[in-house]
């Protein structure tokens, strides 16, 4: 996001946690108040802190309203349970576990503090080498980790470069609200690790693959597909199929 934004000739301050703590209501005022940005972006997570998901997301809410900055906050398809039909932008979360839980709670407080906010749900996030889905994959293809890639639980990946641009794209106007920015091709985890495997010259099937059911883990969201159609209609950006990210 930060290296997109200064390609395009604006001026970044960027923070992460080492430099900034997000559950710090009065440290993030601080820090937005010192830096007066036009726009802030909110792509703070935690998949195991409500603090971070839900509280951090009210504390950069009321900092940005307090500078007058347009606010674009980062949200997840994690929010919804699964069903067959795909989720259109607007629809009202149906979380089944904490973490979905917390950011639905995130964009309720959002919505409530800056009612002009422009709030993203996405999927998962593919990059490179780096990023958590890819490097997963390629840990268990390798058998450098232990565990499987649910063939039964499906998402809309999306490449990181494509959301980030996105994220500039809704910065520059004024959509408020709810919009789906996630890939327009679903497909299941371990489809998804199949083709990092693939890509990557690695036997696809030596990475262990099972149901929700058999791995055991809890209420998870199944077959949570976001229709990104808005979002196509909206942007200047093209957001790529998984198939071409990765």
């Amino acid at each position: 996001m930060a290296r997109q934004a200064s390609a395009a000739g604006h001026e970044v301050a960027g923070t992460s946690s080492a430099d900034l703590d997000i559950t710090d209501r009065a440290a993030v005022l601080a820090y937005v108040m010192a830096y007066r940005p036009s726009v802030v972006v909110n792509c703070a997570y935690r998949n195991d802190s409500w603090a971070v998901c839900a509280d951090g997301a009210a504390h950069v809410a009321v900092a940005a309203t307090a500078v007058g900055a347009r606010l674009i906050h980062l949200s997840t398809d994690a929010l919804h349970a699964g069903r067959r039909a795909p989720y259109l932008d607007a629809e009202p979360p149906t979380p089944v576990h904490t973490y979905g839980a917390a950011k639905a709670a995130a964009e309720t407080a959002v919505t409530a503090i800056d009612p002009s906010a422009a709030l993203i749900r996405t999927s998962l996030i593919i990059g490179d080498d780096r990023s958590k889905q890819i490097t997963l994959a390629l840990d268990l293809a390798t058998g450098r980790r232990d565990g499987s890639l649910f063939t039964d639980e499906f998402r809309c990946p999306v490449a990181v470069q494509d959301l980030a641009a996105a994220v500039l794209d809704l910065a520059a106007g004024d959509y408020a609200g709810l919009i789906n920015v996630a890939g327009p091709q679903a497909m299941s985890r371990a489809e998804m690790g199949r083709l990092v495997a693939r890509r990557h010259g690695l036997d696809p099937y030596r990475i262990p693959t099972c149901t929700i059911a058999e791995g055991g883990r809890g209420p998870r969201p199944a077959n949570v597909v976001l229709d990104s159609s808005r979002a196509a209609a909206l942007l200047k950006t093209r957001i790529r199929p998984a198939s071409e990210c990765i």
